[in-house]
């Protein structure tokens, strides 16, 4: 079985679009707040992945994608926590929609009603909405909800714990990921999504936050921003800073995603990080869209890449299917359920 770990609902009918535009006119002018969540039907959610997602995963060989909001446009820096937390709910609601008309093709992961300035377990709520009414599996995570100003505490801060507890109970993982970038400096997808990767993963190194949450579980997408690349020199700032060794201490608790776009990148990434810490993904439809000249091949068909590499079938089917497993215990139960 192949599981994508990496995937958002990108395709979404333009009603939801609508429905987000009308709410933000309406922090201007009260009056054009919208009455109701978007009108979408159950036509309209198949149309818009019988033509992309589902197309793809019969194209590429893929069986199931682990499916939450489009990241880009979680966008916390709009509003305040009232705008965060509707906007939240109608993309969450609509992503548990796509998953009860495609339960063998999707599961679901929670956006995260996160809001510059606000405590973070103001969001423990919608997490366990999630997962205990819809069936979730976990969540994204944004480490900078002021949208590239990177104002929030870090993410090893006890700032995040109340929210960290809530994961550990209902035993969820969370993917790290940013959102839109108000920072012009800053492009999304070409540099403040992997700039937080990388940011992350060095949070990590420099604080006990495993020693407080030894169950708690992060997948740090887009193949680790630069951190597979300099390797090195995050094993040497750990050892100078006196802190355990990678091995025995983040990497018990932190995995990538291979949402690389390159053959030489996925080949660096499985050398250097070890298997039992990758997990397939692919974001397709999401920030690379087009083919590459030099292969004839869309970027993000990611399973080509994995199915290149110098592996056994055992750690290919680590990475494919038996680590999301592991990171995400609801998704082997609700598999299990199922006879997959």
């Amino acid at each position: 079985m192949i599981i994508d770990c990496h995937g958002h609902y990108t395709t979404a009918p333009g009603e939801l679009q609508v429905f987000r535009d009308a709410q933000i006119a309406a922090l201007k002018n009260p009056a054009a707040a919208p009455k109701a969540g978007p009108a979408i039907s159950d036509d309209q959610i198949r149309d818009s992945l019988e033509k992309a997602q589902l197309k793809l995963q019969r194209e590429r060989g893929t069986d199931l994608t682990i499916f939450s909001p489009r990241a880009s446009a979680m966008a916390h820096h709009i509003g305040d926590e009232a705008t965060s937390l509707a906007w939240t709910r109608v993309c969450n609601d609509l992503i548990h929609r796509v998953v009860r008309l495609y339960p063998d093709n999707f599961v679901g992961v929670c956006q995260l009603p996160q809001s510059p300035g606000v405590p973070a377990a103001n969001s423990a709520a919608e997490l366990e909405r999630c997962v205990r009414e819809l069936g979730f599996i976990g969540c994204n995570l944004n480490p900078d909800p002021s949208g590239g100003h990177w104002s929030a505490p870090p993410l090893t801060d006890r700032h995040w714990y109340p929210l960290y507890e809530k994961m550990v109970e209902l035993d969820v993982p969370a993917m790290v990921h940013v959102s839109a970038s108000c920072n012009p400096n800053f492009h999304a997808t070409g540099a403040h999504y992997i700039n937080a990767d990388t940011t992350a993963f060095m949070q990590f190194i420099q604080s006990e936050l495993f020693k407080d949450f030894p169950t708690l579980r992060f997948v740090i997408p887009h193949g680790g921003g630069a951190v597979p690349y300099h390797w090195g020199r995050y094993r040497g700032l750990a050892q100078d800073m006196k802190r355990p060794p990678l091995a025995e201490s983040v990497m018990q608790n932190v995995y990538f995603d291979t949402c690389v776009y390159h053959q030489a990148g996925i080949d660096l990434l499985a050398r250097v990080i070890p298997v039992d810490n990758i997990l397939f993904g692919s974001e397709m439809v999401g920030a690379v869209r087009g083919i590459d000249p030099t292969t004839g091949h869309y970027y993000d068909d990611t399973k080509r890449y994995v199915d290149a590499l110098s592996l056994g079938a055992a750690d290919k089917r680590k990475i494919y299917e038996g680590n999301a497993r592991r990171v995400f215990p609801r998704l082997d139960a609700l598999l299990k359920s199922r006879g997959r």
